[in-house]
């Protein structure tokens, strides 16, 4: 009886186990990861296909509010407001509960009534359905000026007007309703009701018009069966995230892991719609066979979620950089953070230029690189470098152009200067350093052109960052326009509201690292490798020196610190992996496990600061699996410590590279060897090209560091500032 069970047992076990390794990607993502800000934006539990125009997620504060305030039929970009709003009931904010997400589904029950909701969507139309305890009670409504109207009894049509163009919506009930109209403010309100227990909704968006919206109704839901267009989600996502599998690692590991590639998957949003797109660069309707993608925002994402993607799905990175292209052919600038409604003011920096050069030096080509370098430079030389704001040169641009950084007031002094923001003011640090990289990248890519004048120009211009490095402090510190470093000044606590009177977001620790192009020279003013070690150290060592209160008063996007280290922004993204040009990979293998583990859980404040368009997650997806783009433009990567014993990227070309790391675990964080296609490294990195051709990347991980692995000058990762991509190839 005992042999008896124990092989029911051992059956039992095995059966669980193959179901285990079954499990679609699809199951392990848990859309309400982050969904309660540390102190930010939280993260929405979305639902939507890969890059499209139709998402969707309850409104409500956070997870944590009990009321459900709508349904938007979909979210129109970034700092815009969702589009249209559809509610159970009399449109009241409700309570709920049995909720459920996923990428490809949501549902919940208002708690009162019992109406039950649910959705999925197509890439540009959209499917609710409801349940009624009673007769059925709706109100759809927009959430910004527009009109609807219902139409023989189940049509809906109806647009919504933002920022100099337009949403419209078509959509058909499955059973007859009636309908009271009302408006206020520019908006209408439609409150519907009808006989039927379970009313669907199906419904088509535009930007171009309302016949386009029913067409792309007809296209993509052309009939009743939210059951089937559910699957067909479920399908896609599956695919989707299925381009890498892992094995190993917890449960928890894998639901951090999926979830990053799931929130890796959003942006930038395709709103073509039947070989035709709406462009508010423009104004104009377009035709055109390859696809117009909008909505990403480069500071956030350049150093990682594009260096993702354009690994995982390099044909769309050559479609969205060519919709750069056409965005500055439509409008004269060459955008950095593109929104529906055109090229937005935000954040500082020239950061189109690293995402042209990261993709054309890993074999993107598909786009127009003349045409691409005709507006990264002329946004470089003639655009103001000014925060938050497009339009010509100022004279504080002319001054950065004479003496190589942007100029800080003194403690007391007035803004001078008519076109600063008010509130995001000069942030002299970040701009000098961001465009000494841009300006960087944009000499990389004359020199691919053959254009030896400007290589010169721009990598003078790349050399501006050592202006601001006060070497006695071993910090980037601010200067005035005499050219005297700002005194008094506390570089973790000074500048304002987020240090922005000197820096942005972060303090002066966090800048001082923010070299990419040049880590070699930060070091040799550091006094060489050794002491830069130990100012890298210190970093994570660094007391607050005040209050975690108070700190984060001021600096409400430095957040998740560790020292002066803040996993919470993205500027901090490489900071762990410097350790590899410093000869103690070690260190940068221990940090970064450290970061995994203490800042990424699969809990409701599992994102340490804003996700903003995947930044935050893509740099989960490439430290989880064990690598990462130190310096966009430059085709390597950097090895860590995987997470996971095998990891498996499914390459577009029909290719696969593996990376294997038995007995990888919390213990087992060390890499003590490399082996590169059955040839061992003695360095910590390898080259895109390697990736790209498939291949086995095996590495032994033990608990225990290897100081010798990677300690050698001569195995660094490559000195960006002489790079010559050819030898990468």
């Amino acid at each position: 009886m005992r042999s008896q069970k124990g092989v029911v047992k051992v059956f039992c076990f095995l059966v669980l186990l193959a179901a285990t390794q079954m499990r679609a990607q699809v199951e392990y993502v848990d859309p309400t990861i982050g969904n309660v800000g540390i102190l930010l934006v939280p993260t929405r539990p979305t639902v939507y296909l890969p890059n499209s125009m139709i998402r969707m997620y309850p409104l409500r504060a956070d997870a944590l509010d009990d009321r459900i305030h709508g349904f938007p039929l979909t979210i129109s970009s970034h700092r815009i407001s969702e589009l249209f709003s559809i509610m159970p009931g009399d449109g009241a904010p409700a309570a709920y509960d049995q909720e459920t997400t996923t990428p490809y589904y949501y549902s919940s029950r208002l708690r009162a009534s019992g109406d039950v909701t649910e959705f999925t969507a197509t890439e540009r139309a959209g499917y609710f359905r409801f349940t009624f305890p009673g007769s059925a009670s709706l109100v759809l409504a927009n959430r910004i000026a527009g009109t609807l109207s219902l139409h023989n009894g189940n049509i809906v049509e109806g647009e919504e007007q933002f920022d100099g163009m337009k949403a419209y919506v078509y959509g058909e009930f499955s059973a007859p309703v009636t309908a009271t109209s009302t408006s206020a403010n520019g908006k209408q309100r439609l409150v519907l009701s009808g006989k039927a227990r379970t009313l669907e909704f199906r419904y088509g968006i535009s930007f171009i018009s309302v016949e386009q919206a029913k067409k792309n109704l007809q296209h993509e839901i052309p009939s009743a069966g939210f059951d089937a267009i559910k699957a067909a989600a479920k399908a896609k996502w599956n695919q989707t995230l299925g381009r890498i599998t892992v094995e190993g690692g917890t449960e928890a590991q894998k639901r951090v892991f999926y979830t990053a590639l799931y929130r890796s998957s959003e942006r930038m949003i395709n709103i073509t719609e039947d070989g035709r797109y709406y462009s508010n660069f423009d104004h104009k309707v377009h035709t055109d066979p390859r696809p117009f993608y909008v909505d990403n925002w480069l500071w956030d994402t350049f150093r990682a979620l594009e260096p993702l993607q354009t690994i995982l799905n390099p044909q769309m990175e050559a479609d969205k950089l060519q919709s750069y292209v056409r965005m500055y052919q439509q409008s004269g600038i060459m955008p950095t953070f593109t929104i529906l409604t055109g090229p937005y003011a935000c954040m500082n920096g020239n950061h189109s230029a690293p995402w042209f050069a990261d993709a054309w030096f890993k074999g993107v080509r598909d786009f127009d690189l003349p045409v691409a370098y005709e507006g990264i430079r002329k946004r470089s030389l003639d655009v103001t470098m000014l925060p938050w704001r497009l339009g010509p040169r100022t004279s504080l641009d002319e001054f950065y152009s004479q003496h190589g950084y942007m100029p800080a007031l003194r403690p007391g002094e007035k803004e001078t200067v008519a076109e600063v923001h008010p509130f995001e003011k000069r942030q002299p640090v970040p701009v000098t350093l961001g465009n000494s990289f841009d300006d960087w990248s944009i000499a990389q890519l004359a020199r691919e052109l053959k254009k030896p004048d400007d290589e010169a120009l721009f990598m003078k211009r790349a050399a501006n960052y050592k202006n601001l490095f006060r070497v006695d402090k071993a910090l980037m510190w601010p200067k005035d326009d005499a050219g005297n470093w700002i005194e008094p000044m506390d570089p973790k606590f000074d500048g304002g509201m987020g240090g922005r009177d000197y820096y942005d977001e972060n303090n002066g620790y966090t800048y001082t690292w923010d070299v990419a192009h040049d880590y070699a020279g930060l070091f040799a003013m550091m006094g060489g490798r050794e002491k830069a070690e130990a100012n890298l150290d210190q970093l994570f060592r660094e007391p607050l020196g005040r209050s975690k209160y108070e700190f984060q008063a001021k600096f409400p996007d430095s957040t998740s610190m560790v020292g002066q280290f803040s996993m919470g922004n993205e500027p901090s993204f490489a900071i762990p992996y410097i350790y590899d040009r410093l000869g103690a990979p070690w260190k940068s293998q221990e940090r970064v496990r450290m970061l995994l583990e203490s800042f990424f859980p699969d809990t409701l404040q599992g994102i340490p600061g804003d996700e903003d368009g995947g930044g935050m997650s893509a740099f989960v997806v490439f430290s989880m699996m064990g690598f990462y783009p130190v310096t966009p433009t430059v085709p390597t990567y950097d090895i860590v410590s995987p997470v996971f014993e095998k990891v498996t990227i499914h390459l577009r070309n029909g290719k696969d590279f593996v990376i294997s790391a038995p007995h990888a675990s919390r213990q087992n964080k060390y890499v003590q060897k490399i082996v590169l296609n059955g040839r061992p490294l003695d360095r910590v990195w390898f080259r895109h090209s390697d990736l790209v051709q498939g291949g086995r990347l095996e590495l032994t991980m033990g608990d225990t560091p290897n100081r010798q692995l990677g300690s050698k000058p001569e195995s660094f990762p490559p000195d960006s500032i002489t790079i010559h991509p050819e030898a990468y190839q």
